[in-house]
């Protein structure tokens, strides 16, 4: 900070003698937010990002693999923000972007359940209760099929498109019995509750999950979850995007659990390093500081080239520009462990794809939880 407090010759807080810009005494700054409007600005952002050039710094050094970690563990840790402050700042900001960025339409997530065609064009060349009930079967088993493979809770909105099909064909039966010639009055027609398999016109109330593997607590709590997504399915249908923005804020938080047991798992794997856990964790913050913002980056990548659609060449330039930066991830963090480590190529190679591989189960747990969690609270 510049030195403009030059008129106060005590400590506010204190009343000891200032001899520079903070109190020696205790510490206060000398510059008083309540006598300039530039300092109360100040004020506000000093604690969050620090504004003294630290943060510059350490982005700086946060692009060249490894030099942030082995800098911190090695004590130069004044001249830079410590790392989960800045694991914070990154997270927080790169996921409020995705939010931004991020748009999906209506039946992204979930298909829309297609319609299924009016009488006129579903059943028009149907002239006897036979061929009625053969274009009835050829509508309804793809949805079938198509049901089979959901979970219970999402099968209602094929249980409406079967149930429309059916009432359809009912009706088509209703008008051919008043046309002269028709056999649909000698030829009965087959009912839905006649048809094996056809799922009933109203959802089920939700049946309870129960995994052989889990305890009972993960059970109900599967169960509940189940039931919360079953009614929030059509809003979901209608506005996806809600879903993306409940996603995207849920992943901060998922991050505060997936970091320490990364670090957790470095722990294990380079248990002969004589590391402390702290100091893998301070491994793992910084990189996954640099994964958010590498993320934020493609975000931002991304934004702009639909801001000129019609540009073939720079749309070009910034696919060409994201897929450099998507092989650059994997190739920084190989980088980093070997550099913080101080292992072999082949030993730090080795250890990269099996830590890569336990972590990438992990995330992909993770990211199942947070995804049911998240059609459950939007």
């Amino acid at each position: 900070m510049h030195s403009t407090a030059s008129h106060l010759d005590a400590c506010e807080n204190c009343a000891t003698s200032l001899q520079g810009d903070f109190c020696h005494h205790c510490g206060q700054s000398a510059h008083s937010p309540v006598r300039s409007f530039g300092h109360a600005i100040e004020e506000v952002f000093e604690s969050f990002w620090h504004l003294d050039g630290r943060i510059f710094r350490t982005l700086q050094q946060l692009l060249r693999p490894g030099r942030l970690a082995m800098d911190y563990l090695a004590g130069h840790r004044t001249r830079y923000i410590p790392p989960i402050r800045l694991f914070v700042i990154v997270a927080v900001l790169t996921f409020f972007v995705a939010r931004l960025v991020v748009h999906v339409d209506a039946g992204t997530f979930i298909d829309q359940t297609p319609a299924p065609p009016e009488v006129a064009t579903a059943f028009k060349d149907a002239r006897t209760s036979e061929e009625v009930e053969k274009a009835r079967l050829a509508h309804i088993k793809p949805l079938e099929t198509a049901r089979r493979t959901l979970p219970e809770p999402m099968r209602f909105t094929m249980d409406r498109a079967i149930a429309k099909i059916d009432k359809q064909a009912a009706q088509r039966n209703k008008e051919l019995a008043g046309l002269p010639g028709s056999t649909a009055a000698t030829t009965p027609t087959a009912t839905p509750a006649a048809s094996p398999g056809t799922a009933p016109a109203a959802p089920k109330a939700y049946t309870p999950v129960d995994i052989d593997f889990l305890p009972g607590f993960a059970n109900r709590w599967l169960t509940g979850q189940a039931e919360i997504i079953r009614l929030n399915l059509p809003r979901i249908n209608e506005r996806p995007q809600l879903l993306v923005n409940a996603f995207f804020a849920s992943v901060p938080s998922a991050l505060f659990v997936l970091v320490p047991l990364f670090a957790l798992l470095l722990k294990i794997f380079y248990f002969r390093s004589g590391r402390l856990y702290l100091e893998h964790l301070v491994v793992a913050l910084y990189s996954h500081a640099f994964l958010c913002v590498a993320l934020l980056g493609i975000l931002l990548l991304t934004l702009l080239a639909g801001q000129v659609p019609d540009v073939p060449v720079v749309g070009s330039l910034i696919g060409i520009a994201v897929t450099l930066l998507l092989v650059w991830i994997p190739l920084y963090l190989l980088i980093m462990q070997r550099r913080v480590y101080g292992q072999s190529w082949l030993v730090t190679s080795i250890k990269f794809m099996a830590l890569g591989w336990l972590y990438f189960t992990l995330v992909t747990a993770a990211t199942a939880i947070l995804a049911i969690a998240s059609l459950a609270r939007v």
